[in-house]
């Protein structure tokens, strides 16, 4: 399935389409397809369904050797039922992609679903008993994910079990994480869906406690998918709540996302902090190139899916955002989004405070930017030649060409990720998946020509 947005988006090329790209559009295409198929999915599935215990494995070495302890989070065992539905829809012939997406769900229903509470459990073991730790028994971002993925599942497969399940999840998301006062959703909660309110005496770089961005957007993200497939009424209030929280609330003026935020949203700032604790509690404070170019997609992709296509507004904020990662934490060399960048209060404009580039940041700006050329075809910052740029950064630096996948984070930054694990539970195909997809079908488009 292609989103109703990225099918209006292939419309939309018609208008942009013209004969000078096409040669670069058909090569780059070829490309993405070779790679998404022989270096992204064909390395991880089958190989990456567990057979043993249910569900899928999650960490693997460089060269795509199962090691460690397996572990399993809600969010990797989302996304892996997320992408094979995806697949199975692109590819129908080949059997073990829709086999991977029945089998990651019944790990989901029968696993990582808390029968006794409700809601998804945020780590197991391998075999699926839940883990204590750094990890909140419950969170809004695991289950947002897993309602991300049964939506998708439940497209490609029609099992209405998967549908049934999204609707209890997103009940259960209401009923314990939803912040009827202030909006948008408390991010931790106890396993009985309590909501966990900051403790005293925390350390100032935790994030328990917090309301933040990265949850609110992956709401948005799978309010948007399931919306596609169970158009109800309140799913389509708190949609656009979410998105209207991200306009009013999240996205600071400058054009990009606050991370994290007190109940009444008012924002965490470590702006009047030493530079030492800025740098040391950068986590909770900073500016996130790569969530600021995923976000001014997935707004675009909300809008439309609401049927607000005309919504200049979120198209002129998403604009925003991108423009605002390409002027202050483009690399305008070699090519990619940095990290994290952040504004002192003493000094001129952004100082850049991790120059290094993550694999996902650029898997969501090779999709954004793409996107952005299509509405702007002539805007100064040439979002098409940045596109063409990212990808050749990334075929050089990211995509491991002998053992597939991508590396965790640019070579020419991180050398040393060259021999660093491929999965983990926060890596699987999730991102470069959607955006290579995406990519494809864009520049897949025919253009039309008027007579």
């Amino acid at each position: 399935m292609r989103s109703n947005f990225i099918k209006n988006m292939v419309l939309l090329c018609a208008f942009w389409c013209g004969e000078g790209h096409a040669q670069t559009r058909a090569q780059i295409s070829a490309e993405m397809k070779h790679s998404m198929v022989d270096e992204l999915l064909k390395p991880w599935y089958p190989k990456a369904i567990d057979t043993l215990y249910g569900g899928f494995l999650s960490s693997f070495s460089y060269e795509f050797k199962p090691v460690g302890s397996q572990d399993k989070m809600i969010v990797t065992q989302a996304r892996h039922v997320w992408s094979n539905s995806k697949a199975a829809e692109q590819f129908p012939k080949v059997e073990y992609y829709a086999e991977g997406a029945k089998h990651g769900f019944q790990f989901l229903k029968n696993v990582l679903w808390d029968k006794q509470y409700g809601g998804f459990y945020t780590f197991t073991d391998r075999q699926g008993n839940p883990k204590q730790g750094s990890f909140a028994p419950k969170e809004a971002y695991g289950n947002s994910f897993a309602l991300y993925s049964l939506a998708a599942y439940y497209h490609q497969s029609h099992d209405t079990a998967a549908l049934n399940l999204a609707k209890r999840s997103f009940a259960w998301l209401e009923q314990h994480s939803h912040d009827p006062v202030n909006k948008g959703y408390f991010q931790h909660m106890e396993r009985d869906g309590t909501p966990i309110r900051r403790p005293a005496g925390i350390r100032p770089n935790a994030e328990t406690g917090y309301k933040d961005q990265n949850t609110s957007i992956h709401l948005l993200e799978s309010f948007t998918e399931l919306y596609q497939v169970w158009p109800d009424p309140l799913l389509r209030t708190r949609l656009q709540e979410m998105l209207d929280l991200l306009k009013t609330k999240i996205i600071h003026p400058k054009g990009y996302l606050q991370l994290f935020f007190q109940t009444d949203w008012t924002p965490v700032s470590n702006r009047d902090s030493s530079a030492a604790a800025i740098h040391k509690y950068s986590s909770i404070d900073h500016v996130s190139f790569g969530h600021d170019v995923e976000t001014a997609y997935l707004m675009l992709e909300a809008t439309q899916v609401l049927g607000n296509k005309h919504d200049t507004a979120v198209l002129k904020l998403g604009k925003k955002m991108l423009d605002h990662a390409l002027e202050n934490g483009w690399d305008s060399k070699a090519g990619g989004f940095y990290d994290e960048g952040y504004y002192f209060k003493d000094k001129p404009g952004i100082t850049i405070l991790a120059d290094t580039k993550n694999w996902w940041a650029q898997a969501e700006g090779l999709n954004t930017l793409l996107l952005m050329s299509r509405y702007f075809p002539n805007d100064k910052h040439q979002y098409y030649g940045k596109f063409v740029q990212l990808w050749q950064y990334t075929q050089t630096y990211l995509i491991d060409h002998e053992h597939g996948d991508w590396y965790q984070g640019g070579l020419d930054k991180q050398p040393q990720y060259k021999m660093a694990l491929k999965g983990q539970i926060w890596k699987g195909t999730y991102h470069t998946l959607r955006a290579l997809m995406n990519c494809i079908a864009q520049l897949n488009a025919k253009p039309t020509h008027k007579k």
